[in-house]
Parts: structure tokens; sequence; C-alpha cells
């Protein structure tokens, strides 16, 4: 138990640092507030805010309309879609970013072809590195997380509830107004609040087009004005906003589950979906089809474009047309050891965890040690809500106020100079991933199990290594895939607590597009999507299962 809670509050450091600054409020601080207040804050807050609005209404529309047609109705290519509008799970928003402004641009493929077949002279549209071309990346990239939450709900409640109301005499019309759309709000609502927490914790696509949005704000006072206080006060304000989105999420998950509490999924089944024909039908596939081309297919073919013309040493459009293929060298296999190291421990690690903590609750003796640990795993979940940019800020501000009082101590050499600190940031982030996969294959564990052992005269640990581990393999399996994928793709705490010449598939692509060399940035965009992949596949083949 003593390990596992001294665990907990280790993976909870960051955090506690980020409010514990405002302990350390002086006259010097106080007047950074009020110059942030007076030059940067409402910049921040303005455009953290219209982002965060119209990524709201993106995803939930897309996810709401494409889960309700999926789950609801009966048309061609339906069974494709269910597992398709999945596949922008895999494409991490700055990858998109980076393509999307390859194909969009005014020296982008598409305006090039449409100038030439129109005869026009000036940009068609406006730049897509601006704040409505974030909120359209977002969207993509980040509805089916809506898609997902509402598709379940729908399956298991509305179906049916659909079919009784046909039975009454209320028309297509009248049943999805009045019977789906109000069983879906509290999918709907934790979908959002999951799309936002991500978009809020993004700094690849905010940077790269120039956003002021809080993200880049850290950053920019960390590394850019080397003012900590000023870091940790914006860190502080997305972490408020970030806690409120989280317990709108928990909220709505709760009142998820007491509603699909009440129907059984035999009695779903039994229910039969609307059946689309003629232009309908047509109209459901085009909807369906949409989001995929738009996140996942055409990128991926724009970044394959990039790479082609990068090895071959062909213009690709833009400003990629100097490039060639003398970069594809070793350096290539350099990053993509250095990111599946570190991912491998991180995932590793996390595991350990998650089963640690994990079985001191699920083998807690006394009703007290048992509060205690559920309350260590709740505090460790909150790290997966934590963007990036708040925990790199919340490892480094306690170092140097410990570097303040034993100067003789080298503690933020050995977190920005090794590996020890990004390996400690990915733990917090995403030791939360390992903690759901691993509690959920604990539910399917039968506590009759271990009465019948401790009875027997098992120990506490021979029944986690003898009954437990066996049981939880697979779950461990998952967990660690999940964490490795997520770690692939982070870039905010990468950026800041990476040691010198250890960068990642994330960190270089990212640098590549920042510097227009997008044909250099596609294969460790490819890479970063390959590997995003797997998860979006087991939850494809648990979804068939299901």
């Amino acid at each position: 138990m003593k390990p596992a809670l001294a665990l907990a509050a280790l993976l909870s450091v960051p955090v506690l640092g980020i409010v514990g600054s405002w302990l350390a409020l002086d006259a010097g601080a106080l007047q950074t507030l009020r110059h942030q207040a007076d030059t940067v804050l409402a910049a921040y807050a303005g455009q953290s805010l219209l982002l965060a609005l119209g990524v709201a209404v993106g995803v939930a529309v897309v996810g709401g309309a494409t889960a309700a047609l999926v789950a609801l109705f009966e048309f061609p290519l339906r069974r494709f879609f269910e597992w398709a509008l999945l596949l922008p799970l895999a494409m991490p928003a700055y990858v998109l970013a980076y393509a999307a402004t390859d194909f969009l641009q005014f020296s982008g493929p598409l305006q090039t072809a449409l100038r030439q077949a129109t005869g026009a002279t000036g940009a068609l549209w406006p730049d897509v590195r601006s704040l409505w071309g974030a909120v359209m990346l977002f969207t993509l990239c980040l509805y089916p997380y809506v898609y997902l939450l509402t598709r379940t709900a729908l399956s298991e409640r509305a179906v049916r509830l659909m079919e009784a109301a046909r039975l009454l005499g209320a028309g297509a019309r009248r049943r999805v107004r009045e019977v789906a759309l109000p069983l879906a709000r509290p999918a709907l609502a934790a979908g959002v609040a999951l799309a936002l927490m991500e978009t809020l914790a993004d700094y690849g696509v905010g940077a790269y087009f120039g956003l002021t949005t809080f993200t880049t704000g850290i950053y920019r006072a960390w590394l850019s004005m080397n003012d900590r206080m000023a870091a940790a006060q914006l860190a502080s304000v997305l972490l408020a906003v970030v806690a409120l989105l989280l317990w709108l999420e928990r909220r709505a998950q709760r009142r998820l589950q007491f509603t699909s509490s009440r129907l059984s999924a035999s009695q779903a089944s039994e229910a039969r979906p609307i059946v689309l024909r003629g232009w309908r039908a047509a109209a459901a596939v085009v909807a369906c089809a949409l989001p995929v081309l738009g996140g996942f297919v055409l990128p991926v073919l724009v970044l394959l474009r990039l790479l082609g013309a990068a090895i071959t040493g062909a213009p690709a459009g833009g400003d990629d047309g100097l490039q060639t293929a003398g970069w594809l060298d070793a350096r290539f296999g350099q990053w993509a050891w250095t990111s599946l190291r570190l991912a491998a421990l991180a995932a590793l690690l996390a595991v350990m965890a998650a089963l640690a903590m994990s079985a001191a609750a699920r083998l807690a003796v006394t009703p007290r040690r048992a509060r205690l640990a559920q309350g260590a795993l709740a505090t460790v979940s909150l790290g997966y809500a934590v963007p990036g940019a708040v925990i790199a800020v919340g490892i480094l501000l306690p170092l140097g106020w410990v570097q303040a009082v034993w100067p003789e101590l080298s503690l933020p050499t050995l977190v920005t100079g090794t590996a020890f600190g990004l390996v400690y940031a990915y733990l917090v982030r995403f030791s939360a991933v390992a903690l759901q996969s691993v509690e959920a294959g604990y539910a399917r564990v039968p506590m009759s199990i271990d009465e019948t052992a401790r009875l027997m005269g098992a120990s506490r640990l021979r029944v986690f290594l003898r009954l437990h581990l066996p049981l939880l393999r697979r779950s461990a399996l998952a967990a660690a895939l999940l964490v490795f994928v997520d770690v692939m793709k982070e870039l905010p705490a990468t950026l800041v607590l990476r040691p010198f010449n250890s960068d990642t598939l994330a960190v270089v692509a990212y640098q590549f597009a920042r510097d227009e060399r997008l044909g250099e940035a596609a294969l460790p965009s490819l890479a970063i999507v390959a590997v995003g992949l797997i998860p979006v596949v087991m939850l494809s083949r648990s979804l068939r299962r299901a």
C-alpha cells in the first residue's frame, strides 16, 4: 500500500508544483501577473476561447451526425464506415496541419490546378494557417471521440426505443428528434469535453499556425522570455480550465452509465435500424466519407507525395522543390530508435505502475486503505487531462525551488540533461491510460478468486503473482500498446524536456515543418501515423466483437 501511495504522490508532483506557484507570489510575481493581464492574457484567452468554441461545434456536428447515421440507419457501406470513421484517431493534429498546409496553400497542388483550369490569378481561399484552419483540422482529428461515445450510446439504447416509438405511430424525424438526440446528449457532452482537452493541450498546430493560445504562451514565456513565474501563472489558468472540462466529462460519463444500465445489449440487438434508399442513402455515404477522406486518406496521400518528391529530388509544390534525398540517411534511424526506446521504456514503467496501484486497491485489507488506494488512482488519472506544457512547467518549477535552496544539487541537470525527466513526464501524462486498461481487466476478474486463495492461506503477493498477473496479461499488453503509441505522438513535453541530441520523430517532424521543409517532415510524420494505427485496429476489432 505504501509504495503505491508514494508512487501516486510522485506522479502528482507536477500538478502540485503548478498550484504551489501561487504560494510563492511576491512583488515581482504580482508585477508579472499585472503585465500579462495588460498585454497578452486577453489575447490568449480570446483566441483559446474561439478555438475551443469552434472545435466544440465542429466535433459535435461531425461526430454526432456520423454516429447517428451508423447507429440508427442502414445504408450502403455502413459496415465499412463503422470502423473507417475511427481512422483519424491515428493522425496527430500537427501532422494533419503539415499535410493540409502543403495541399491547400497558394502554391499547393489544389490551388495551382484550379487556377490553371479557371484562369484565376489570386488566392482562391484564405490561408489555412489561421484560426479557422485550426478549427477545421482539430475537428477532423478529434471528432472520433464524439463519434465513438455517441455511437455506443445510441447502439445500446436508442434503436430499441425508436422501434417502440415507431410502433406507437411516430415518424422518422420525430423519433430522431425526440428519442435519439436526448439519449445522446451525455455522450455528446463527454466526447466534446475530451476533444476540447486535446485541443487546449496541443502545441504543434498552434505554434505552426502562429496562434496565440495558452499553450503557445506557456512555451513563449518559458523558452523565449525565460520567465518561469509567467509560465507557471499561464499554466495554472490552463490547468483550471482543463480541470473544469474533466469535471464536465466525468459528470457526463456518470449520466451515460446511469442511462445505459437501464437497457441490456440483447434487448438493443432486437431492434432494427431505419433503411435509407435513393438520395438519402447517397447523402449518408457522402456524409460519412468526407470526414474519413479529410481526416486520414488525403493527408496520407499528401505525405506520400511529399516523401516521394523528397526522395527523388523533384519539386513537391510549395517551398519543397529544393529538397533532395540527401537527408534520408542514418539520422532517421537515430530518430526512430530514440522514439522507440523512450516509448518502450515509458510503456513498461507505466504498466508496472498501473499494476502496482491497481493491485494495492484490489488487495486492500481495510476500508480505509481501500479508500486511500482509490483516491491515489483518481489522482494519477488526472495526469492524462493535464497538457504536456503544464507538466513540463510543473516538473521544472519545483526543481528551480530546490536548486535555490540547495545549490550543490544537480537535479535540473538530471532532468533536462538525461532521459529521466522526459520519461517521468510521460509517466505523469500517460499512466492514466495504462490504469484504465488494467482496471478494466480487473473488473473482469471476480472477487471470489481472491477470497478463495486467501482462505487457502495465500499471501497477497502470491495472489497477485500467481492469479492476477496471468489473468491481466491481455489487459497489460493493451495498456502497453496504448501508452507506446501516445508517447510516440507526444510533442509539447518532449520539446522542453528532451536531452541534447536526442530528438524524437515528433520533434523532428515539427522542426522540419516549422522550417518549411515539408518534404523532410513527411517520413517521420508517416511513421507516427503508422504507429497510431495500432490502437485504431484494436478498437475496431473490439467493437466488431461487441
